[in-house]
């Protein structure tokens, strides 16, 4: 199974990368790593998530992170990668503009 990442989930990697180094030195490399990690256990653990509008979500390990994916028989599209303690409506609206 291929991940594949779009550019709108990859921003939000750097976005969270840039609240992270503003908290402490080194956290923002340490956030990528952790989330990337993350993206990569979806290899083998595709599918089994819960589902959110449309979306598989797998929730990050470490941070409050969550990973918004879609599958298809080749392919593990991810297509957010948002703060979970954002509002809930930032969320869907978000969500709602993301192109399956």
């Amino acid at each position: 199974m291929h991940v594949e990442i779009r550019d709108e989930a990859r921003d939000d990697l750097v976005d969270g990368a840039i609240f992270y180094g503003e908290q402490s030195a080194d956290l923002d490399q340490y956030f990528l790593k952790c989330l990337r990690e993350d993206i990569e256990k979806l290899q083998s653990s595709v599918g089994i998530h819960e589902q959110y509008r449309g979306f598989h979500r797998s929730l990050s390990v470490r941070f409050p992170y969550a990973i918004y994916y879609l599958v298809s028989e080749e392919l593990v599209d991810v297509v957010a990668i948002l703060d979970c303690r954002s509002d809930p409506a930032a969320i869907d609206s978000r969500l709602g503009r993301t192109k399956p």
